[in-house]
């Protein structure tokens, strides 16, 4: 596999770290590498935050993107996508929270936007919010097919309590139901 570059950006609290964590401890036990970048401001809840994922076969040693190196990003807050967004490549795909964000025209001509309403899913459907970054996990990996899904699904219930399985399992099967409709809309 080549270098997997992905970004996931919200507001400190939202669960965007545990995304990070998950995939490169993934990497890691597939036995790769995996690394997760976090950037967030002072006012850690409710504040900016940016996670970046890299995973590869090989080791890496630079653990930063530079602007315009992410293939993927997702997004569930205004002000974290705007300071974000043009690390992504142009032509890349950037999932977002379409109740919170809201991208340009000029966004739309330049990335693959792609309108998933994650925190309406964990809220509604999952019924507990908290379950928003295993569904984002679940949309990524669909997008980026970077690992097994079962490996992947197996490290994020190692880090969860034992009780909450069960809605994390129906969060990670509702993110990459949402992800395959997404995509088979976009093909159509």
């Amino acid at each position: 596999m080549a270098r997997t570059l992905m970004r996931f950006t919200g507001v400190g609290g939202q669960g965007v770290l545990l995304a990070g964590e998950i995939f490169a401890a993934a990497k890691i036990k597939e036995g790769g590498h995996g690394l997760k970048t976090a950037t967030y401001t002072s006012q850690v809840r409710g504040g900016p935050t940016v996670v970046d994922i890299t995973l590869d076969d090989e080791e890496i040693f630079y653990p930063y993107a530079n602007d315009g190196e992410i293939d993927f990003m997702l997004s569930v807050a205004q002000a974290s996508y705007n300071l974000f967004k043009n690390g992504v490549t142009p032509g890349g795909t950037i999932v977002i929270e379409p109740n919170l964000v809201h991208p340009t025209e000029e966004d739309r001509k330049k990335w693959n936007i792609v309108e998933i309403p994650i925190i309406t899913i964990a809220k509604d459907e999952i019924g507990n919010v908290i379950t928003q970054s295993v569904v984002a996990l679940a949309i990524a990996n669909t997008y980026m097919k970077a690992l097994d899904d079962e490996l992947l699904r197996g490290v994020m219930l190692s880090k969860v309590p034992a009780k909450v399985h069960d809605v994390n399992n129906k969060a990670y099967d509702l993110g990459k139901k949402y992800a395959l409709e997404a995509m088979a809309k976009k093909a159509s």
